[in-house]
């Protein structure tokens, strides 16, 4: 009888040590960890608003004097700076809300010295789809649209023509469609920093727990 006694009591310390060296754990989860956590609800609140940002900038509906802002070449035709014009709306909203880009950005290297040199990935991805907007928007004012009912094409090449042509344009314009192929790529970026941040926003199983759970 003395020994179950004894017995107990020492399941007892030790479950009290247990407590003590979880609640230091959790004591440094809370303090030591409060940095990481914050930086990491700090990058996916900024990715959030540049999703946003990139929705507003490819926005298919414009004003009528939006684009307007292009500096003109001196020998353009009025049909030449109407294409211009056209494919700058997404310069002139770029630029409306480019501290938003900075800001997400200016984070980069924090967030990979507390996640990790991978993560870099994440950054470099999300400038590689915005950029992709730009080149489209180019090449579609200085080439596809200027040859649009213009250049007399037939066969292979007029399809290849329209082929790149609405390949661009879904670069350029946001289809609304779950399809888009920037809507695509800003929900792969968004898996990728999930997948860094998870560890902040998960209670892990400590031996504690484990070892109260199996006694109770």
């Amino acid at each position: 009888m003395i020994e179950l006694a004894t017995i107990a009591q020492a399941v007892s310390v030790f479950a009290a040590c247990w407590a003590i060296i979880a609640g230091i754990g959790a004591w440094r989860r809370e303090f030591v960890g409060k940095r990481q956590i914050e930086l990491a609800e700090l990058v996916l609140a900024k990715f959030f608003e540049i999703r946003d940002a990139v929705a507003h900038i490819r926005n298919p509906f414009s004003q009528k004097d939006e684009g307007s802002t292009r500096q003109r070449g001196d020998y353009e035709t009025p049909d030449q700076a109407e294409l211009l014009d056209r494919g700058y709306i997404v310069i002139e909203r770029y630029a409306k809300r480019e501290a938003i880009f900075a800001e997400f950005n200016t984070l980069k290297y924090r967030f990979m010295a507390s996640f990790g040199q991978e993560t870099e990935d994440i950054f470099l991805e999300a400038n590689k789809t915005v950029h992709s907007i730009f080149t489209s928007a180019r090449i579609l004012a200085t080439h596809y649209w200027k040859r649009q009912g213009r250049v007399q094409m037939e066969g292979l090449e007029f399809q290849k023509h329209l082929d790149e042509m609405h390949r661009h344009e879904g670069i350029f314009w946001d289809s609304g469609d779950k399809d888009d192929e920037i809507r695509r790529q800003l929900d792969a970026i968004q898996s990728m920093l999930d997948a860094a941040v998870a560890p902040c926003f998960r209670e892990p199983v400590g031996l504690y727990t484990l070892f109260t759970q199996r006694w109770q």
